[in-house]
């Protein structure tokens, strides 16, 4: 007994088994995870443990991470406090056996030499179990100084699999035709001493994610150390991501900023190389190199046009302006292949007077003098597509909303802020795991939980759906969950497990 102090009331300890959690309703999630086919898909394509039949499966690994990610949980060790939640571990071993013949269930039982007592994994197998992720003759080809992405281990790309097959669920739900893909990298820091110094100066790695903008979710994603550029190899990346793709998916947009600005990856979507969706169309930030200012300052003042924004449905004027700009680079070998537009946009500097704003080098932004007008800043963008050009910047600049949001989730509200080794690939599995999570979240809230739940954060979500107290009891031979009386919750749950049960009918895996 913990003694009254201030107010009055004291803490006491209970000694006896009662079956109580502060999960209530984390088993939602298990329930979409089972509609989605989750543990079947990580047992078919990860197989991490080789032949080994002790211990832990890989599907038991990957479904107590992704739920320790709902759960609030950012470090290996917090599986100690998932395992403390008595009322959840309960549900978690009745659903382990659900579905699975006598003989299943005798060999899962046959795989620990002594009687099981854990619902989740120890901190120490968690970290074994990612571990396994990480290839040492990998390592052994780094070069420092140079850019290095490892190859990852069979395992690992089973889990850009297992997520890919979870996209696929929420395609079949949901079916979207059009694919609007945004190319984005994020800085992760790390304190291990093994990240690398990222172009910011501090230590971290920089992932490189695939967001797809329709079905508001993550379809691919690269681990990276932090000095790799943003843009390295990002049309092999960007091809990955295409095979991940539902086969429903009829026709695919790309944006991206800067970075993207490759040219083997223009190319490869002008000129239509891709075997399934042809020719695709983009809009990328362009670099804004000496000749192409020189292109801009041919642009005659009566063709620059007002920019406007549209917020919240209304076109809102501006201090931007736009205008198309002719500009060939050295690279566009053929007149008569594919056509390149390019948009120019620039807005006034302000507080020229500041010293430390009076040279180009040291802004973190390209600017251009522009003649009796001042300094602006400039901005490049290239283009397949034939939209008017304000209609073009509003749709690239859409972008900047969902996916960098989706980056701070990732980061603050999961667990991919926290690296949990110095072994590369184990974090690169660690990452994996958090966007299944990511995924799963965002399948249940928009169409599982129902409209109103789409838009809200994690936080919103652990507060009204899953940190609900509750006792897990067994009554006439069923496992309950209960709730108490008048809970705001219990609508919300009711009618979210009918939608899974329907997803399950309609997509069965």
């Amino acid at each position: 007994m913990v003694a009254q102090h201030v107010l009055p009331f004291q803490y006491r300890e209970d000694t006896k088994s009662n079956g109580a959690t502060a999960l209530a309703g984390l088993p939602l999630y298990l329930d979409l995870a089972a509609a989605a086919g989750l543990r079947e898909s990580v047992e078919r394509n990860v197989q991490s443990r080789g032949a080994s039949r002790q211990g832990w499966t890989d599907s038991q690994m990957v479904l107590s991470t992704v739920l320790l990610n709902l759960a609030g949980g950012d470090v290996v060790d917090d599986f100690d406090v998932l395992e403390a939640d008595e009322g959840f571990g309960r549900v978690l071993r009745r659903v382990e056996w659900h579905g699975l013949s006598r003989r299943e269930r005798r060999k899962l039982g046959r795989r620990w030499r002594k009687e099981r007592e854990r619902s989740v994994p120890s901190s120490s197998a968690a970290f074994r179990f990612l571990e396994s992720f990480h290839d040492e003759q990998e390592e052994k080809r780094r070069f420092e100084g140079k850019a290095f992405i490892p190859k990852a281990k069979k395992a690992l790309r089973g889990l850009t699999r297992v997520n890919a097959d979870l996209v696929a669920f929420a395609q079949r739900i949901a079916p979207q035709p059009v694919a609007t893909l945004d190319m984005d990298a994020t800085l992760v820091e790390s304190h291990k001493k093994t990240a690398r110094f990222c172009y910011k100066g501090f230590r971290a790695y920089q992932p490189l994610n695939t967001w797809w903008a329709e079905q508001g979710l993550v379809v691919h994603s690269e681990f990276r150390d932090g000095n790799v550029p943003a843009g390295f190899e990002q049309k092999r990346v960007f091809e990955e991501a295409l095979k991940c793709m539902p086969e429903s998916v009829e026709k695919v947009y790309l944006r991206s900023d800067t970075a993207g600005y490759q040219i083997d990856l223009l190319q490869y979507c002008a000129e239509g190389k891709n075997e399934r969706f042809g020719e695709i169309e983009f809009a990328i930030g362009a670099d804004v190199s000496p000749e192409f200012k020189k292109a801009v300052s041919q642009v005659r003042a009566e063709d620059w046009k007002p920019l406007r924004r549209k917020l919240k449905g209304e076109w809102r004027d501006t201090d931007q302006e736009w205008a198309e700009v002719v500009f060939v680079p050295n690279w566009i070998r053929s007149k008569n292949g594919p056509t390149y537009r390019y948009l120019a946009i620039r807005e006034p500097l302000r507080q020229l007077d500041l010293p430390t704003l009076e040279t180009q080098e040291e802004l973190p932004f390209p600017t251009m003098e522009f003649t009796d007008i001042g300094r602006f800043k400039l901005f490049g963008v290239v283009t397949n597509r034939d939209l008017p050009g304000e209609e073009l910047i509003a749709w690239l600049r859409e972008r900047c909303g969902k996916s960098e949001e989706a980056h701070a989730v990732m980061k603050d509200d999961l667990a991919g802020g926290r690296m949990p080794s110095w072994k590369f690939g184990a974090n690169a599995a660690w990452w994996q795991m958090m966007l299944l999570s990511l995924n799963l979240n965002a399948i249940m809230k928009r169409h599982a939980l129902g409209s109103s739940w789409a838009e809200r954060r994690m936080k919103a979500v652990r507060f009204g759906i899953i940190r609900i107290a509750g006792w897990v009891v067994l009554h006439a031979r069923r496992l309950e969950i209960r709730i108490g009386y008048g809970h705001p919750a219990v609508r919300w749950i009711k009618r979210t497990r009918e939608r899974i049960a329907e997803f399950a009918a309609r997509a069965p895996t």
